[in-house]
């Protein structure tokens, strides 16, 4: 829809990505549309998190949790509500249980990983709610991605629990605001062998699968959790499958990107790409005419990084990083 003078009017997008079920940067990112005055938010993949903190009831009364390494004792509602905040913020998912109950988990992988679905769901339904509820009023969309740490079983949850402002687009076409968005939460290998990781080759037929389905490129949004090889959005410390460092003990930094999400950029040439996967490489690249943006993640504190995007017509205007 133009405007009366026949010139296109602005789109203003907020993009920000791995989240990893940080309670604290996930409202953030909420109040980021008031905040920067968006039309619409595009949340990128890594949306769970990867731990689970046992909360376990001592035979006093009180809790016990070793967070992180540090163990803390809590005898109040008050310190429990206050510790609960600060796991939550890091993205870890809260539980409560007895100490018996707690030592025979350990020994049981199946039980663990139904508890480890169950709260994810349990996250990411409350976010849902809390995003129509925020966003609704103000008629603010907001479309959602996966990420190679997701794992498919949140697929179908996602999109049976969607709302009219909140969409769950993983693998799909979707128009936002009037611009095709291709979205993708796989990656390239990586050295955690994650539940969205494939080869390259398969990753790039698994894209252009997806892309190939945009009728216009050059008005498009591409949304791929991992960022194009060599290009400063992909740059990380090098390690083997045994997460130890590639080079003789030393953190050497290189690009770990995918060549199969650059052969795609440069190949269909999208608007924009808005990428994620490699939190501490918050970056920008022109590859061809598509303006590549990594705005990186600081989830574990509750820092919400993000990227402002302002498309007008079939251009983008203007763009700015953010952080707070």
């Amino acid at each position: 829809m133009a405007p009366s003078d026949g010139k296109p009017e602005r789109t203003r997008l907020f993009f920000a990505t791995d989240v990893h079920s940080s309670e604290r940067t996930f409202s953030k990112f909420l109040n980021a549309a008031g905040h920067y005055k968006a039309n619409a938010l595009i949340l990128g993949g890594d949306l769970t998190g990867k731990f689970l903190a046992p909360f376990i009831k001592e035979d006093d009364g009180s809790y016990f949790t070793d967070f992180q390494g540090n163990p803390v004792h809590m005898k109040t509602e008050a310190e429990m509500k206050e510790m609960e905040e600060t796991v939550r913020t890091a993205g870890y998912y809260v539980y409560t249980t007895t100490r018996d109950d707690y030592e025979k988990s350990k020994e049981d992988k199946a039980f663990v990983d139904k508890l480890f679905l169950q709260k994810m769901m349990e996250v990411l339904q409350r976010w849902i709610a809390l995003a129509e509820e925020t966003l609704g009023p103000r008629g603010i969309p907001l479309y959602i991605t996966g990420g190679n740490d997701d794992p498919y079983e949140i697929d179908d949850f996602m999109r049976a629990h969607g709302t009219e402002h909140v969409k769950y687009c993983e693998g799909e076409i979707v128009d936002v605001l009037g611009y095709e968005m291709a979205a993708s939460g796989y990656s390239n290998m990586t050295p955690w062998s994650l539940p969205r990781d494939m080869p390259e080759d398969k990753l790039e037929v698994a894209l252009e699968k997806v892309v190939s389905k945009v009728s216009n490129p050059q008005r498009s949004i591409f949304t791929i959790h991992v960022p194009p090889f060599d290009t400063g959005l992909d740059l990380a410390i090098w390690l083997n499958k045994d997460l130890k460092y590639q080079h003789y003990g030393q953190p050497i930094e290189g690009p770990v990107g995918s060549h199969a999400v650059f052969n795609i950029l440069d190949k269909y040439q999208p608007l924009i790409s808005l990428h994620g996967h490699i939190h501490e490489s918050r970056c920008f690249y022109k590859l061809g005419k598509t303006m590549c943006f990594n705005p990186g993640s600081e989830y574990t504190e509750g820092t919400l990084r993000g990227v402002i995007v302002n498309l007008k017509g079939d251009k983008m205007e203007s763009y700015q990083f953010t952080s707070g």
